[in-house]
């Protein structure tokens, strides 16, 4: 193994190809080539098998990364997958869209002088050609168990609960509102980050586990909370956050000043050839349009990088801080800026301006002051700074909060915190009904792709400790 690894030492951090961005401009496909087996097998084996792997714990599903990056060196892909799949219910996935450079890679050993390792490249490498090589099985699990789970939302902290649920036998019936599985793996992020034909063969290979799922379901229109307490053992929410922040400022009610969700969504169905009214007449597409987003975390990136994809004539990104205090990925403002868009930092939107649709957005110029409780410092208005930025479509992206879930679910005794996630306990995720769990953005708040599946794991093992305990019967070892 020795001999295998520490290739650190004189062999550069390299990513696979990316696109030019003239020709990926034009497109809504992924922007990186995929590795040859034997570049994802030298970048491999640049990691330094530290036996302190600040990767690992740094990843909130604790992937055994240096066991499948040794693999990978070794040549024994097939091993790598196995190791990559028992902590990951979608590795695809997270090698596409986690912000490495805050988690894994950022927190690498060799980081400082060496680079780090390309630990997300090498896992999507690993997940396709298991994918490519039949390796990648529906679950199965070892007997069936007489025991149904209902799971509230089919995004990846449901399936997460769903897949490990049905290895143990469970019969395990998802519910979703929309047409599709996968919440914002679909609608949400955009092609070029995730295509969508990623997420729909998971979709086909639960279904073929045997997980039933339920679309175009609302809970609290087509069956109540308490009507599903009484289909199922047990019930998880996992409903994620959707609802739009606002901005409180002069004209946020004109015309084009849309929310970055309505935004993306009315792209993404376009891109999977649905009929979008809002995309037809306009309002929804940034074509010829001068485009300002405003917000600086990973949704904002989504945006302006759509706005190009779609024939913006500019996309101009305000955020209230600088680039080195932004949330949002790196890698993905980089990306944006080969792309064409600008990025005015330090600037705030005071108000809008125009008749009935908006023309331009008034800034007013920010510096940085001392810092609050967080930590961050506090953004500080300067004086005499106004300017107005011309715009033809101005999207919000600041955020979501969770919707009046005990409303929309016909459940008020369902109990909320000050901030509207579910109340749940901390150790098993139960809320203040019986026999109902919760887990992801709608415990958490809006957070990362990863941790939805790490809270739906927690989940599944959760529900199956409530189940056997309520049962009476002893834990039965089945398949992981």
């Amino acid at each position: 193994m020795a001999e295998r690894m520490l290739k650190f030492t004189d062999v550069p951090k390299a990513m696979p190809e990316k696109r030019e961005p003239e020709a990926r401009r034009t497109d809504f496909n992924e922007i990186y080539q995929e590795f040859a087996r034997e570049q994802a097998a030298v970048q491999a084996a640049r990691c330094s098998q530290c036996g302190v792997p600040y990767c690992q714990i740094h990843c909130p599903l604790h992937n055994n990364i240096p066991d499948w990056l040794r693999l990978t060196a070794e040549g024994r892909l097939e091993e790598a997958y196995e190791i990559a799949a028992s902590t990951n219910n979608m590795p695809e996935v997270c090698g596409r869209i986690c912000p490495q450079d805050r988690l894994c890679e950022g927190n690498c050993v060799i980081e400082k002088g060496f680079e780090s390792v390309t630990i997300g490249t090498v896992e999507r490498f690993i997940t396709e050609t298991a994918w490519a090589e039949g390796w990648v099985k529906p679950p199965r699990p070892r007997r069936e168990r007489p025991e149904s789970v209902g799971i509230v939302g089919a995004g990846p902290g449901g399936l997460a609960a769903a897949e490990q649920l049905r290895r143990k036998g469970y019969q395990v019936h998802v519910y979703d509102r929309h047409d599709r599985v996968g919440g914002l793996l679909i609608y949400g992020i955009p092609g070029f980050k995730l295509e969508k034909d990623v997420v729909l063969r998971r979709w086909r290979l639960l279904e073929e586990g045997g997980i039933t799922f339920h679309l175009n379901f609302e809970v609290g229109r087509d069956a109540s909370l308490e009507e599903l307490r009484g289909r199922h053992d047990a019930i998880l929410i996992a409903t994620g956050v959707y609802k739009a922040r606002e901005l409180m400022a002069p004209g946020v009610g004109l015309g084009n000043v849309v929310p970055a969700l309505d935004y993306l969504v009315a792209s993404n169905r376009k891109g999977l050839g649905d009929s979008v009214p809002a995309f037809e007449d306009g309002s929804l597409d940034a074509n010829g349009k001068r485009v300002v987003v405003i917000g600086g975390g990973d949704t904002a990136m989504d945006c302006v990088r759509t706005a190009v994809r779609q024939g913006a004539t500019s996309v101009k990104c305000l955020y209230r801080r600088d680039r080195a205090n932004m949330p949002g990925s790196q890698r993905e403002v980089r990306n944006a800026e080969e792309e064409g868009v600008e990025f005015v930092w330090l600037s705030a939107p005071e108000a809008f301006v125009g008749e009935d649709t908006v023309a331009g957005v008034r800034i007013i110029r920010m510096h940085l002051g001392i810092a609050d409780a967080t930590g961050r410092q506090v953004p500080v208005p300067i004086e005499g700074s106004a300017a107005t930025i011309e715009a033809d479509l101005v999207i919000k992206a600041l955020g979501f909060d969770p919707e009046d879930v005990p409303a929309l679910f016909g459940a008020p005794e369902l109990k909320v915190t000050r901030w509207g996630t579910i109340r749940a306990e901390l150790a098993t995720g139960m809320t203040s009904l019986d026999g109902v769990f919760a887990a992801g953005d709608i415990v958490r708040g809006a957070s990362l792709v990863v941790w939805a599946i790490r809270d739906g794991r927690d989940a599944a093992e959760a529900i199956h400790s409530y189940i056997q305990a309520k049962i009476g019967a002893a834990p039965v070892k089945l398949a992981s």
